[in-house]
């Protein structure tokens, strides 16, 4: 599953950066609020913290430090993986964590565009790369329930 986990996560990878480009470089310039839906928006922000904005004062160096080690400690659960959705699963985590940190490494924060709300009520702005990892935890977190005993419809 290695070789799979390998490739989800250099395709979400690219999938993050190039959205996280093309956002900063022709959506949101100038920077600026684009109401899509009663509920979403596109905005451009920098979180130089990480989720929700905790630890935005922990240096820049600690957090990628921090991140890097689980990238690894995930490549090696991914190449113990022995289904394919943990290899997928741990591939979008993968790609998301490194294009994250390539954004705090070339801007000094993560780029965040999505930006969905109830009211007054906003969650905190997010990216594809937190997507990536959303879902691949999501799928984890499906993949440890055990399967759903199935009928036999031919048997009596």
């Amino acid at each position: 599953m290695l070789r799979l986990g390998f490739l989800v996560a250099f395709l979400w990878f690219v999938v993050d950066q190039t959205s996280k480009w093309w956002i900063a470089n022709h959506v949101m310039d100038p920077p600026q609020v684009i109401p899509m839906t009663g509920f979403f928006n596109l905005v451009l922000g920098r979180n130089t913290g990480v989720s929700f904005g905790l630890f935005g004062d922990a240096p820049p160096w600690m957090l990628v430090a921090f991140t890097a080690t689980a990238v690894l400690a995930l490549f090696v659960w991914m190449s113990r993986a022995e289904t394919r959705p943990t290899g997928i699963a741990l591939g979008l985590i993968v790609g998301g964590a490194i294009g994250n940190v390539v954004d705090r490494l070339r801007h000094g924060g993560v780029t965040d565009f999505f930006d969905f709300y109830v009211g007054q009520w906003h969650w905190p702005t997010f990216n594809m790369a937190d997507v990536g990892i959303v879902c691949g935890v999501g799928l984890l977190l499906l993949e440890s329930f055990p399967p759903a005993k199935r009928a036999e419809p031919f048997r009596t």
